[in-house]
């Protein structure tokens, strides 16, 4: 058997159980904003919420490793609602800005909107409130985006990998229909949960070809489209480097047909490149909207990556392709005389300051043959994208 088959068959849950060393504090109080061993400051918490979805995208969550058989996390391991809060209000008071849910599969955690609720209560140290945002492969959107919306998310990230419905269903491995996912983008612009984004990751000889029809599609909607380059993240999708197509292919092929201007970032940190459809003079048009390239591959944002990853049981990830996080669950479920919020921050202070991962930019100095390889990471669908 070779080691790849072996990696197709172990269940994921097994690289689960160790955690790493939560870093004593100093025993002096955190305050301020909390910037890590290469001078990155925390602004963004990605928090998934269940590692169940009702997709089995070849990229994510392979039906061969993810079958009737996979054991996922018992209810019981699961973060609830208010420990969830609990944490992300200790990543706020450290400079996050923005919280986002993700999965697995976000809309399948029972009660969601409880959680949005309780998320959306949160202010800055300013008093600012938190951009509240989800990303989704849209089945359920339609029937909860007004709920979604009253309940304070902002906004919705919507995964879609092509138009055609045969490409689609070969996709998500699980028939569901194109027409379902973009009733659903429908019902999250009446209930106003925008802008709207739809994430599209590109797998050479599977939907590269839905590039420009997409992008037609979406022209001038007021969604913004980004192409994202097929990554490496985990152990089970069977990742080639040939099998991904860089962005700057995206563009060049976009702008074969379509008039695109480069646009400034939106924030620091943003992981897309922007470029705006052009007008008939050659300039931006904001009419006719934008769209973005994700280079996680052939052009690595580490340098300034700000966003921590907090897994549905409490695992603090510092990348998207690490290995392994640092427990934050058996922090919390410890008496508050034990582990207190002020205590809770100063950990995550820690953890944070002494971040130094880089994957992506160390990725591109390693051998062809070592990209795939190497130690085996978390996957995607455990601590979301």
């Amino acid at each position: 058997m070779t080691k790849q088959a072996s990696y197709r068959t172990i269940p994921v849950l097994d690289q689960r159980g160790d955690s790493l060393k939560i870093p004593a504090t100093t025993g002096a109080r955190t305050t301020g904003l909390a910037k890590d061993g290469l001078g990155r400051p925390l602004r963004d918490l990605r928090i998934s919420v269940t590692d169940r979805c009702n997709f089995r995208c070849s990229y994510c969550m392979p039906k061969e490793v993810f079958d009737k058989d996979y054991a996922y996390l018992p209810h019981s391991a699961l973060l609830s609602f208010e420990e969830i809060t609990r944490i992300a209000q200790q990543f706020v008071a450290l400079g996050v800005q923005k919280i986002r849910l993700t999965g697995g599969e976000p809309l399948l955690r029972k009660n969601l909107e409880l959680l949005i609720q309780q998320l959306a209560a949160l202010r800055t140290p300013e008093g600012a409130p938190l951009d509240i945002t989800l990303t989704t492969n849209g089945s359920l959107l339609a029937r909860k985006a007004h709920a979604l919306k009253a309940a304070g998310l902002q906004r919705v990230t919507v995964s879609l990998d092509g138009l055609d419905d045969a490409v689609f269903k070969k996709m998500n491995d699980v028939d569901f229909p194109v027409a379902d996912v973009l009733a659903g983008i429908q019902a999250a612009q009446e209930a106003g949960l925008g802008p709207i984004k739809v994430n599209m990751v590109v797998k050479r000889g599977t939907n590269d070809h839905e590039i420009l029809p997409m992008a037609r599609h979406f022209r001038g909607s007021g969604v913004v489209l980004r192409f994202i380059e097929y990554m490496d993240v985990g152990a089970t999708n069977g990742w080639r480097m040939d099998e991904v197509v860089p962005s700057a292919d995206v563009i060049a092929l976009l702008r074969s047909e379509m008039p695109l201007v480069a646009l400034e970032a939106c924030a620091p940190g943003e992981t897309a490149q922007r470029w705006g459809y052009a007008d008939a003079q050659g300039q931006y048009d904001p009419g006719l909207g934008e769209v973005g390239v994700i280079s996680s591959v052939t052009q690595a944002f580490c340098a300034d990556c700000n966003r921590a990853r907090l897994s549905t049981e409490g695992q603090l990830y510092l990348c998207l392709f690490a290995s392994q996080g640092y427990d934050l669950r058996s922090l919390v479920r410890k008496p508050a005389e034990t582990v207190s919020d002020q205590s809770l921050m100063d950990a995550i202070s820690a953890i944070w300051q002494g971040r130094s991962d880089r994957y992506s930019l160390l990725r591109a100095a390693m051998p062809p043959d070592a990209q795939a390889t190497g130690a085996r990471r978390v996957e995607m669908s455990y601590i979301g994208g």
